[in-house]
C-alpha cells in the first residue's frame, strides 16, 4: 500500500512531524511501514533554457550547450540525445548533490562543463514513473517553466514523500487513502478532514440505464450515466497524487476513476456512452471464449469467471480489467459508471489463472467495505461535475440491496484492563474509541460502541482490546503472567515413536535429511508403498512443485544421486515425515544405503551397505523399540518390482500386515536416476506404532562360561536359512532344568558347488551354549545338541555334513 506526505496532508496536519517519525508512530500502532523515501532528491537544481546547442569538437553523441539559469549563463556539455535549443530544462549546478553523487566543473575532452542538464531518473525519480522518452534522455519541461525557478522538482509534483505499508489481512480498509488518514489521525490524536461528498450522486433525471447481475457472485451493481463531459487534462493535484500512487495521468476522466479507486478503496469503471449499446448493462457468468482487454491482450474466459456484458457481448473482466471496445477516448461525450461488489474469492481465482493483477484486482480480493460502492459514486460525481463539467446526468440505477452493517459492541474499563493486564481509565479508553470514529457512548459503567461500516475486522471484546492498546501504546504494557492451567509437557505416543527413531538411525552411522514435500510428476508416479492417491497443487510454483508426495524414496534417492555425483560415494541416510494424500496422512520411514556403511581402512575392515546390512539395521530398530521377534517376517518381494530387485528384495511383515518393502534398488530404476547399487526400503511408521510392543526386559550377564560349535548341514537349496534357525531355538532348552541353554545362532558361510548337490546348498552355523544358573556339562549340551540334530532332520530334511 503507498501513500505520501502530500495525500495524507490534505486530510491530517503532518507539518511537524519527519518523514521517519511519522513511520516510526504509524509502525508501532500495526500498520508497519515497510519503507519510506523522497520521490525525488537533488541539491542546487534550476530551471534553465538552452540557448545554443553545438556538436562537440571531440565526440560524435556530446553536444557543448550554453544554458541560461537565471542570473548566469553556464556551458554544459551533455550526452542527452533529445538535448536541443530553445528547451526548458532542469540544470544541477557544480556543488549539487545528487542520487548518484555530486556534480562538479571539469573538463570533457577538452571542453569546460559547469553543470549537468538531469533526467527525471538522475534525481531519484522512479523509473516505473517515467516514460520510454523520459528514460532516453533529458526532461524537457513545458515552455512556461520559469527560468531561474529554484525548485524544479516542487514545479514538477515530485517534491513528496513516498510511504509503502505493509497491511495485516484484517485491515483491508487501509487499502483506502480516506481510511488511512483516518488512521493516521486517531494515531496522532489530529483532527482529520476529509472532502465533504455524501449524497452527491442522489441528483439526475429519469434514465434508460437498465442493470441487472444473473450471478450471485455479485450482490450489487450501482450504474448512471453521465450524458456529457469534457475530456481535458487533470488537474495538478490529481497528477501529483497518481504519480505518488505510481500510476500515470491519462486523461481528467480516467484520472477520477483512479483517484476515487484510490481515495475509497473501491474500484470503479468508466465506459464510453457511445459503446454501450441501449444503455444496458448484465453481470453473469457462464462464457467460454477469447476476450480482449483495456491493455490490448486477449484472455480466455472461462464459465466460473465473472464478465460485464452489453447485449449479451462481454465488455469487462468484472473487478479486473474492462474491454478495448469500451475504453474512455479523447472523442468521448459521455460516460456510463459501474460500480459495484464481487465475490473476492471468484476474483482472485481469476486474475490468478489470467496472470492479471491490477490495482482494481488487489482490492477486491482483500475485501472492500459494504458501503464502498456508494462512496464511489458519490465522490466521482462529484469529481466529474467540478472537473470534467460533467451535465446530463441520470438517476443512480442500482440492483441489489445496499447494506450499511451497524455493528455495535460494548464493554467495560474493568474488561478491557483484565483482558490486558492494565490499569487504564474509562476516560482514556473512551477517547480511544473517539478518536477511531466509534461513537462511544458510557452508561453505568459500560462503553457502547457504533463501529464505521470502513472497520469490518471489528467483531468483539479482543479487537476492542487490541484498540485501545495499539492507540495507547504497546509500551504502556506491563509486564504480567498470564494465568493457565498447567499442562504437562511430553511427548504423545507417536512422538515418542518418532524421536526414538530418529536417535536409534543415527547411532547407527546414518544422517536424517528432509527433503522436498511437493514433487514432480515423475516423483510421483516413482511412489514406493505409496499412502495414497496424491494431491495435485492448483497453482503450482513450478512443474517440479507439482503434487504432494505419497512417498519418501524418489527424494530421498535424489539425494544419494546428488552425492555420488558430487564423489560422495559412501552415504547412509534416512528420512521420516508426514505424507499426505486424499486418503490422509501417514508417517513414513525411508533409508537408503550407498557403498560402505563403515570402514576402518587402516584395518582394512567394512561393512558393506548391501541387502543384508540394511535387513540387519531395520530388525534392529524394531527389537529396540519392542516389536517382538516371533512377529516379523520378510517375504520374497513380489509387490513391487518396478523400483526394486526382483531376487534381493523382501516384504515386511508384522503379523499378517505388510509395512514395509527393502533391498537392492533395480538396475533400470537406478539408471534412471543416475545412481549405482543403491540398498533402499521405506516403511509405514503408523503400521509399525499400532503393532502391540512388549516389555524391553534386561537380565544379569552369565558369569558362567559359554561353548561354541560350528556346524554344516546340507539342506535344498529353495529352503531358506530363517527356517533352520527357528528350529535350532526351538529345541535349545535343557529337559531337566528347563532352562534355555541356547544363546545364539548365527549363520556364517553358504555353500554351493563342488561336493554339494545341485539342488542343495551348505548351510554352516554358529551355535553357543551357555546357562546362567551354572556351567554347563558336556552331557547336557549333548543332550540339547541330538534334540537339535534330530529336529533338524526331521523338519528341515537336513544332513550333518562330515
Amino acid at each position: 500500500m503507498r501513500t505520501s506526505r502530500k495525500w495524507l496532508s490534505q486530510y491530517v496536519d503532518i507539518d511537524d512531524l519527519t518523514m521517519q517519525e511519522l513511520a516510526d508512530k504509524i509502525t508501532a500502532a500495526g500498520l508497519e511501514v515497510e519503507g519510506c523515501e523522497p520521490m525525488s532528491s537533488g541539491s542546487n537544481l534550476v530551471i534553465g533554457e538552452v540557448l545554443t546547442c553545438q556538436p562537440h569538437p571531440d565526440s560524435d553523441h556530446l553536444n557543448v550547450t550554453t544554458v541560461h539559469v537565471g542570473d548566469e549563463t553556464l556551458q554544459i556539455v551533455c550526452g542527452a540525445p533529445n538535448v536541443a535549443a530553445g528547451q526548458k530544462v532542469i540544470v544541477a549546478k557544480a556543488g549539487a548533490r545528487l542520487p548518484g553523487g555530486e556534480i562538479k566543473k571539469g573538463m570533457i575532452r577538452n571542453v569546460e562543463s559547469n553543470g549537468m542538464i538531469c533526467a527525471l531518473f538522475e534525481l531519484g525519480v522512479d523509473p516505473h514513473l517515467l516514460t520510454e522518452e523520459q528514460k532516453a534522455g533529458i526532461e524537457v519541461l513545458p515552455a512556461d517553466a520559469p527560468v531561474g525557478h529554484t525548485d524544479p522538482l516542487g514545479y514538477l509534483g515530485y517534491d513528496d514523500e513516498i510511504f509503502e505499508i505493509g497491511l495485516t489481512p484484517n485491515r483491508s480498509d487501509c487499502q483506502a487513502q480516506f481510511n488511512l488518514g483516518m488512521e493516521v489521525g486517531a494515531i496522532l490524536d489530529r483532527e482529520v478532514v476529509l472532502p465533504n461528498f455524501e449524497n452527491a450522486s442522489v441528483c439526475g433525471k429519469d434514465t434508460d440505464l437498465k442493470i441487472e447481475s444473473e450471478t450471485e457472485q455479485c450482490p450489487l451493481f450501482l450504474g448512471k450515466v453521465i450524458g456529457s463531459i469534457t475530456i481535458k487534462e487533470s488537474p495538478r493535484w490529481m497528477k501529483e497524487l497518481l504519480q505518488a500512487a505510481g500510476m500515470h495521468s491519462i486523461n481528467n476522466v480516467v484520472d477520477i476513476s483512479n483517484i476515487v479507486m484510490l481515495e475509497t478503496g473501491q474500484p470503479m469503471h468508466f465506459y464510453d456512452i457511445d459503446a454501450i449499446r441501449n444503455q444496458e448493462i448484465t453481470v453473469k457468468n457462464g462464457f467460454d471464449e477469447d476476450y480482449v482487454a483495456l491493455d490490448g491482450e486477449t484472455y480466455h474466459l472461462l464459465p466460473e469467471d465473472i464478465v460485464i456484458t452489453n447485449e449479451g457481448k462481454p465488455i469487462g473482466i468484472a473487478g479486473i480489467m474492462g474491454g478495448d471496445d469500451s475504453k474512455i477516448l479523447d472523442s468521448t461525450r459521455g460516460l456510463i459508471i459501474e460500480c459495484a461488489s464481487f465475490d473476492h474469492v471468484s476474483i482472485r481465482n481469476t486474475a490468478r489463472r489470467l496472470n492479471l493483477s491490477t490495482e482494481s484486482s488487489l482490492r477486491y480480493q482483500r475485501g472492500i467495505e459494504p458501503m464502498a460502492p456508494k462512496k464511489a459514486m458519490d465522490r466521482a460525481v462529484q469529481l466529474l461535475i467540478q472537473y470534467a463539467d460533467a451535465k446530463e446526468i441520470g438517476e443512480t440505477v442500482q440492483c441489489g440491496e445496499l447494506r450499511d452493517p451497524q455493528t455495535v459492541l460494548s464493554c467495560t474499563a474493568e474488561e478491557i484492563n483484565n483482558r490486558l493486564g492494565t490499569d487504564f481509565s474509562c476516560e482514556e479508553i473512551v477517547s480511544v474509541f473517539d478518536r477511531l470514529l466509534f461513537a462511544p457512548i458510557v452508561q453505568d459503567g459500560v462503553i457502547t460502541v457504533t463501529i464505521p461500516s470502513h472497520r469490518t475486522d471489528m467483531e468483539g471484546m479482543a479487537d476492542l482490546s487490541e484498540e485501545v492498546i495499539r492507540i495507547l501504546g504497546y509500551d504502556r504494557l506491563p509486564s504480567t503472567l498470564p494465568y493457565m492451567p498447567m499442562t504437562e509437557g511430553k511427548l504423545n505416543k507417536k512422538q515418542s515413536l518418532i524421536r526414538m527413531t530418529e536417535n536409534l538411525f543415527c547411532d547407527q552411522g546414518l544422517q536424517q535429511c528432509v527433503t522436498y514435500t511437493l514433487i514432480s510428476t515423475a516423483k510421483k508416479d516413482d511412489a514406493v508403498l505409496a499412502c495414497g492417491e496424491a494431491i495435485e497443487l492448483a497453482s503450482p510454483m513450478s512443474e517440479e512443485r507439482r503434487w504432494v508426495r505419497t512417498s519418501i524414496l524418489p527424494s530421498l534417492i535424489g539425494v544419494a544421486a546428488y552425492n555420488e555425483a558430487h564423489g560422495n560415494k559412501n552415504t547412509a541416510l534416512f528420512e521420516i515425515s508426514e505424507l499426505s494424500s486424499r486418503e490422509g496422512t501417514q508417517n513414513h520411514l525411508a533409508v537408503v544405503l550407498d557403498g560402505v556403511l563403515e570402514q576402518t581402512r587402516w584395518l582394512h575392515e567394512s561393512v558393506p551397505a548391501d541387502f543384508y546390512t540394511l535387513k540387519g539395521l531395520i530388525e534392529a530398530y524394531l527389537e529396540k523399540i519392542g516389536v517382538n521377534a516371533n512377529t516379523i517376517l520378510l517375504k520374497p518381494n513380489t509387490k513391487d518390482t518396478t523400483h526394486f530387485h526382483p531376487y534381493r528384495s523382501a516384504e515386511l511383515y508384522l503379523g499378517k500386515k505388510m509395512v514395509g518393502l527393502l533391498g537392492e534398488i533395480h538396475p533400470v530404476y537406478a539408471k534412471a536416476n543416475d545412481v549405482k547399487r543403491l540398498c533402499i526400503a521405506e516403511l509405514d511408521l503408523d503400521a509399525i506404532l499400532q503393532v502391540k510392543k512388549s516389555k524391553v526386559k534386561f537380565s544379569a550377564i552369565s558369569r558362567y562360561p559359554s561353548v561354541s560349535r560350528d556346524l554344516a548341514f546340507v539342506v535344498e537349496r529353495s529352503l531358506p536359512a530363517k527356517k533352520i534357525m527357528e528350529t535350532i531355538k526351538r529345541h535349545g532348552r535343557d529337559p531337566q532344568t528347563k532352562e534355555t541353554i541356547l544363546k545364539n545362532v548365527e549363520v556364517f558361510d553358504i555353500y554351493e558347488g563342488e561336493h554339494v548337490a545341485e539342488n542343495e546348498k551348505s548351510v554352516a552355523i554358529s551355535i553357543t551354549f551357555q546357562s546362567s544358573r551354572q556351567t554347563l556339562t558336556d552331557a547336557q549340551m549333548n543332550q540339547v545338541f541330538d534334540s537339535i540334530l534330530e529336529a533338524l532332520e526331521k523338519e528341515c530334511h537336513a544332513v550333518l555334513r562330515k
